[in-house]
């Protein structure tokens, strides 16, 4: 089988970096999300591939040792060995060569992690926990700047209510795999050592119903909505995540579920926007208020108005600062930035040109 190859998945060449990475897997996780695509089974599963090809790559230490993996040529063509050449169906013999063992992925020590994410379930240290979840939610700009909470719709998989995972029919009779002979796993092998991964024709079990569940269709999970509700972190920027232990895929076994990663992609505002811990926003002013001064009341981010009062002569662009109005983050507090927008009238009437011409010709200005 040939394996998955995470540059390829993104679309970003080896020598990407990692703020590459990141920005392949925003565009490539917005448009598969499966928010976006509800009726779209494909595009949940390249949803997955996605996630899980970020997960390695933005990661230095898994992206290392994924690396190895591939000038290795771990994620070429791995064919099934034949029976004879070491490697019966089931597994269990050597590997290739007279010194070849045939392992589990737990065996490879930190490798084994990455392996079993592209080989498929089965793995000892894969059964242990299930399934990474990641999804990139959406959060309204005064939500990522203050922070609050946000609720999300996750699709996950259960386990079947019907055959309560062993994809069998109700008083279905079972009989022994023949892929693999009841052990649940085949080996797979390349160059000095072979992998052994679940049993697709018996999903591991190593037994096959004579009937499927008609509610999974054999399978022996489901799949559902979770909705949870996600505590966003003061001054959150877009691409920030946050890791939630033990709030992702089950796997029906009694075990752990695995995390949940969140990426926040934060929404633009109307009014703010965001420079480092300071807050920008532009207010209009007419030229007599720019050029005689006057006051104005500033809506700032928490919702209240401050008073500021704009000096004779203000020139277009000026900003003004509202001191402790901006973020707060890491024991730092920034300003609130007022950018001042001069507006001129689009028309004036016969005797407002008269009036201007005379300020003109007074103040020596050329017109």
């Amino acid at each position: 089988m040939a394996a998955k190859d995470f540059y390829q998945v993104l679309g970003v060449p080896d020598s990407a970096s990692q703020e590459d990475i990141k920005k392949a897997y925003r565009r490539l996780a917005k448009q598969y999300h499966p928010d976006a695509n509800p009726n779209n089974p494909k595009a949940a599963e390249r949803f997955k591939e996605v996630s899980e090809a970020h997960s390695t790559l933005s990661d230095a230490g898994k992206r290392k040792q994924y690396d190895q993996m591939r000038r290795y040529g771990a994620f070429d063509e791995m064919p099934r060995r034949p029976q004879g050449a070491g490697a019966a169906r089931g597994g269990g013999g050597p590997g290739v060569g007279d010194a070849g063992q045939s392992f589990e992925f737990g065996d490879l020590g930190g490798l084994g992690d990455i392996f079993s994410s592209i080989f498929g379930r089965g793995g000892r240290r894969e059964e242990a926990r299930g399934d990474t979840l990641e999804a990139v939610v959406e959060v309204p700009f005064r939500v990522a700047m203050l922070g609050g909470k946000v609720p999300v719709t996750l699709p996950i998989t259960e386990t079947c209510p019907t055959c309560s995972g062993s994809g069998g029919a109700p008083g279905a009779t079972w009989t022994t795999c023949p892929e693999c002979n009841g052990r649940g796993t085949i080996s797979f092998g390349q160059g000095n050592f072979a992998v052994n991964r679940p049993c697709p024709q018996c999903r591991g079990r190593g037994r096959i119903p004579s009937q499927p569940c008609p509610t999974c269709r054999g399978a022996g999970e489901i799949r559902t909505e979770r909705r949870v509700t996600i505590t966003v972190p003061p001054a959150t920027e877009t691409g920030d995540r946050v890791l939630l232990r033990g709030q992702g895929q089950g796997n029906g076994q009694g075990t752990p579920a695995g995390d949940l990663v969140i990426t926040f992609q934060v929404q633009p505002d109307r009014f703010f926007r965001r420079e480092g811990l300071d807050i920008v926003a532009d207010v209009p002013i007419n030229v007599v208020q720019a050029a005689l001064g006057t006051r104005l009341r500033v809506r700032t981010l928490d919702g209240k108005k401050v008073l500021l009062r704009i000096p004779p002569g203000t020139q277009p662009g000026r900003r003004f600062r509202i001191k402790g109005q901006g973020l707060e983050k890491n024991g730092r507090r920034g300003d609130q930035l007022v950018g001042v927008q001069v507006t001129v009238p689009d028309q004036l009437s016969p005797e407002q040109q008269e009036l201007m011409k005379k300020f003109a010709d007074s103040a020596g200005l050329k017109y």
